[in-house]
């Protein structure tokens, strides 16, 4: 994401880039924390990272296929 960022500038690239900071904070974290602690509710948070994890790669490419610099 940082090397599309200062290829194709734009929002779409940086929602991207901290679209994949929450999937993985709420993906892997969910899970840590799970295997941690025990408390099978954070199981329900894990969908929610890799959710963001796939708009995070959606973005990054719309804004690689609408952007004008080649």
């Amino acid at each position: 994401v940082a090397w599309a960022a200062s290829r194709w500038p734009g929002a779409a690239v940086t929602a991207s880039g901290w679209a994949m900071v929450a999937g993985t904070v709420l993906f892997s974290g969910s899970l840590y924390l799970l295997a941690l602690t025990g408390v099978r509710a954070l199981g329900a948070v894990t969908p929610l990272g890799g959710a963001a994890w796939i708009a995070g790669w959606g973005l990054l490419a719309w804004a690689v296929a609408t952007s004008r610099a080649a």
